[in-house]
């Protein structure tokens, strides 16, 4: 993971089907869940690109969930203001490029850690730096999970499909956003994912939660983050996932970092 970095004692990587499925959404809720459960975690976003009269950043949202600050989440060099991806924002600002190795080398973990969470940029395969996407930081960062965050809608079959034959032999675990039990389409496209495609397939925060810490389900707020996790998240067009969640670094209400 580069020189003068700690692994975390378990390493997640979050990325999605595509573009606003709520990957930064779903990162922070399972982050807020497992600091909830007494899991010690932290986020890193390696790059984020974004609109500039956004409120707040991916970093943001991310650091809010763990107690942190924004450029420890996402180090300030590799925020990029233009709504696109970042290794094409980094050209379109006139900025150098930069590779995947680069973005990993920079990653830092408080140490000891517990769960360290890796979130990427777009769909699998959209452009993380000037080499490569996500597949490239999860072949570099061999995590012990990558969960593939998913609409539960129309499409998400094939959209699920394709980001799973591009992660090939990682250790996946799907997460059905969004999801409604009372949607008709919601539960055939899970059911034929599960039984028919074999994936192994959660609809909620906490059921990810229970995969990373067992026995923490029954802690104090993952029930509510198991909650949450059904109700819809806002789209965005761009380079982040809701769009409630960008502008400067520095944690909300004056919290120190901890």
């Amino acid at each position: 993971m580069g020189p003068g970095v700690t692994r975390p004692a378990q390493l997640v990587v979050v990325t999605g089907t595509g573009t606003g499925v709520g990957k930064t959404w779903v990162t922070a809720r399972l982050a807020a869940a497992a600091r909830a459960a007494g899991v010690s975690v932290a986020a890193r976003k390696p790059v984020q690109s974004f609109d500039p009269d956004d409120r707040e950043t991916d970093a943001g949202v991310l650091a809010a969930a763990t107690g942190s600050w924004p450029q420890e989440v996402c180090p300030l060099p590799r925020w990029y203001p233009r709504p696109m991806a970042p290794p094409m924002a980094a050209d379109a600002l006139g900025r150098p490029p930069f590779t995947v190795a680069d973005l990993v080398a920079e990653l830092r973990w408080p140490a000891p850690l517990e769960l360290g969470l890796v979130e990427g940029v777009g769909g699998v395969r959209s452009p993380l730096a000037a080499d490569g996407d996500s597949t490239d930081l999860v072949a570099q960062l061999e995590p012990d999970l990558v969960v593939v965050v998913a609409d539960a809608g129309l499409g998400t079959i094939n959209a699920v499909r394709s980001a799973l034959d591009a992660l090939g032999q990682y250790p996946t675990l799907v997460v059905a956003n969004r999801y409604d039990d009372r949607d008709d389409l919601h539960r055939r496209n899970r059911a034929w994912l599960v039984d028919v495609d074999g994936v192994d397939l959660e609809v909620d925060v906490d059921g990810v939660l229970r995969r990373l810490s067992p026995g923490a389900e029954g802690a104090a707020g993952a029930e509510g983050a198991a909650e949450a996790s059904r109700r819809p998240t806002p789209r965005t067009s761009a380079g982040g996932d809701p769009p409630h969640n960008r502008r400067l670094p520095g944690p909300p209400d004056g919290r120190s970092p901890n």
